[in-house]
């Protein structure tokens, strides 16, 4: 079964996903770190596939906590296993902490970004104070319609956000999308249309000399970068980032005779001076 589940959740199977979700065995703590210790050390996919299929039963859990916001259970799922792939990826053993627990955070920040983003047209939060709210609003509503003077100042004093934050907030969610296109049958307001007044800038040609300067810029920059490290870190970064097959850590480890740890610190160490000279 476990061989079989996939990570991506099929249209219109979601009850034979969570079925298969819950058949597969969950992980002792000797096991979890065996298998932690498996990719951070050696790059062992398999190990990290494991640890990922281990917990899907927990994103699904997760995901059903944001059911009252009109986005599907399978997208919710979705974005809430990208969340824990990035949990995996960063997982120390080291720290003494169960993956579960660390990946929470994940997995949420990865599913609120997907409701952010498609819960309304136009994005409603940004700030974050206004995210806080966004998630908090709702729960901290005692009755329907707008809010009190004074329901405003306890909201705000509970979320630590100020009152006009709150106040912006209330608004946005009980405001509407309205079409930047007119509908066929509204002939007579086609012409007020926001979409009527904007110019089509993609083959503008001062933004197209804009962008190929920048992308030539970057180029020269990230070559620039790459010169000053030295020919190890360089051939690292090029087989780590730049190429199209890309190296894994114990492939440079052995190259080298290095340990994989030394090879993260070379890389790390590569990374923080690139990004030094394309931010000059």
């Amino acid at each position: 079964m476990t061989a079989s589940l996939s990570l991506a959740v099929p249209a219109g199977s979601l009850h034979q996903y969570m079925q298969a979700a819950h058949s597969v065995p969950m992980l002792s703590v000797d096991e979890e770190r065996a298998l932690a210790v498996r990719y951070r050390e050696h790059d062992d996919l398999d190990a990290a596939m494991k640890l990922v299929l281990a917990h899907l039963r927990f994103v699904i859990h997760v995901a059903r906590g944001y059911s009252g916001y009109g986005l599907s259970q399978e997208d919710l799922i979705q974005e809430g296993n990208i969340g824990l792939m990035k949990a995996v990826k960063r997982f120390d053993p080291a720290m003494g902490v169960r993956l579960v627990s660390f990946a929470v955070h994940w997995i949420r920040a990865e599913i609120h970004e997907f409701i952010l983003r498609n819960w309304r047209i136009v994005k409603i939060a940004t700030t974050k104070a206004q995210r806080k709210l966004f998630f908090n609003l709702r729960s901290a509503a005692k009755r329907r319609g707008w809010f009190s003077h004074d329901e405003i100042q306890h909201v705000a004093k509970d979320l630590g956000v100020r009152a006009e934050d709150v106040r912006e907030m209330e608004a946005r969610l009980n405001g509407h999308d309205y079409a930047f296109d007119a509908h066929d049958d509204d002939a007579d307001d086609g012409a007020y249309a926001p979409a009527a007044y904007l110019p089509d800038l993609r083959y503008d040609p001062a933004t197209a000399l804009e962008q190929s300067d920048a992308e030539q810029d970057n180029v020269t920059r990230l070559q620039q970068g790459l010169a000053k490290l030295d020919a190890r870190s360089r051939d690292i970064m090029q087989r780590r980032w730049l190429n199209e097959g890309k190296a894994t850590l114990q492939e440079l480890a052995d190259d080298y005779q290095i340990s994989v740890e030394r090879v993260r610190q070379l890389e790390s160490a590569a990374l923080k001076k690139l990004k030094s000279t394309l931010a000059a």
